[in-house]
């Protein structure tokens, strides 16, 4: 409902506007942006103890999301999660800057090999620090499966998903897929033995063919979705990131409904990725930007995490104090037996960007 205000009301609410502001800028804050879901509150709540340093936490369901708010460069956060395949596409825009090494003594827990793998887009580890790292694999509801298929069906594989014998029996059960071009359309490039991270348009149309041919089989493609789909039932099997699988496990065993979750990692390959902290442009708090992420970077702070997203970190010394149902899963931290079946997601350039977003349209419109 409209309201006339008067000019005591204009004066007081301008009154109340600078007093909420000035003390904003009274308490050191620290302004956060990640993924929905991706850090449990308990944490900020702890850092807030610890330092002093108020958290201002907004989230986002998508990729595209962030990077609008990174690429205009006066994001307003002062700490963000990208996408490691990302960070050479934001290092070029000068869209995040180098961090200040001497503030995060605690990277010294980070393990070696991950950051050596994350120098393919951040060059002498300037710009990142390592956050969780995951697969993006099949999960499934066993027992809606071995109805629709059979109880013996090869769950180990993309036939799963890509030949259409297989995926038009789960039309009535529901198949999810993630809408993420970056991350199906290498999968369906490598299934079909061209490289993941193409750049030829001819192989972009390959994989569109296959994704259309399996399209009115797809009850949706969704980001945010699957994983409490999954958990309750109206899905029974989704293409999506293991932590997500992981939860909706870990959902419906809570809610006692009877759905068991599985993962598969097919044996074609699975791309594998890792999220990281970054510090934007312009961050308007830069000293307490290094204070969070070096709190992150303590062993029991990132194990926590780790168990409440189900997904691993890179953190050496945390790996003891992660639930054992996580790290002790094969899904989750990869045995060295199956780490041969990781393909690395790449960033792409422009051009090639540009046929694949094409070539991802095409499939969520369906022609």
């Amino acid at each position: 409902m409209k309201t006339q205000l008067t000019k005591a009301t204009l004066l007081l609410t301008a009154s109340m506007l600078t007093g909420a502001v000035q003390a904003e800028e009274s308490q050191s804050v620290v302004r956060i942006y990640n993924w929905i879901e991706y850090l449990p509150q308990q944490i900020l709540d702890d850092f807030e103890k610890e330092t002093g340093i108020h958290p201002i936490y907004d989230v986002f369901d998508s990729p595209q999301m962030l990077e609008s708010k990174l690429l205009s460069g006066n994001s307003g956060y002062d700490v963000a999660f990208p996408s490691s395949t990302s960070l050479q596409r934001y290092i070029n825009a000068k869209a995040i800057q180098s961090l200040d090494k001497s503030l995060l003594d605690n990277s010294n827990h980070l393990d070696a090999d991950v950051m050596q793998s994350l120098e393919n887009n951040d060059p002498g580890n300037d710009y990142a620090i390592p956050y969780m790292w995951g697969t993006t694999l099949i999960g499934y509801n066993r027992d809606a499966i071995a109805k629709a298929l059979g109880p013996d069906v090869d769950m180990d594989t993309w036939d799963i998903i890509f030949k259409e014998e297989n995926i038009s029996k789960l039309k009535e059960c529901g198949v999810g897929l993630l809408d993420a071009p970056d991350e199906i359309m290498p999968i369906a490039l490598n299934y079909l033995g061209l490289p993941s991270h193409s750049t030829e348009k001819g192989d972009y149309a390959q994989a569109r063919d296959l994704l259309l041919s399996i399209r009115p089989y797809v009850k949706y493609f969704n980001s945010a979705r699957y994983g409490m789909d999954l958990a309750n039932g109206n899905l029974c099997l989704a293409v999506g990131w293991s932590g997500g699988m992981a939860l909706a496990n870990k959902i419906a065993r809570a809610s006692n409904n009877g759905i068991d979750v599985q993962m598969s990692l097919p044996r074609e390959g699975v791309p594998f990725w890792s999220d990281v902290m970054v510090i934007p442009s312009n961050a308007p708090h830069l000293d307490e930007a290094h204070q969070f992420i070096n709190y992150m970077l303590r062993p029991d702070v990132i194990a926590r995490a780790s168990n409440a997203t189900g997904y691993p970190n890179a953190n050496k010394d945390a790996t003891d104090l992660v639930m054992e149902a996580i790290r002790n899963d094969p899904h989750m931290y990869i045995p060295k037996e199956q780490q041969d079946l990781l393909f690395p997601l790449e960033d792409v350039s422009i051009k090639t960007g540009r046929i694949r977003t094409r070539a991802w349209s095409s499939v969520l419109s369906g022609d």
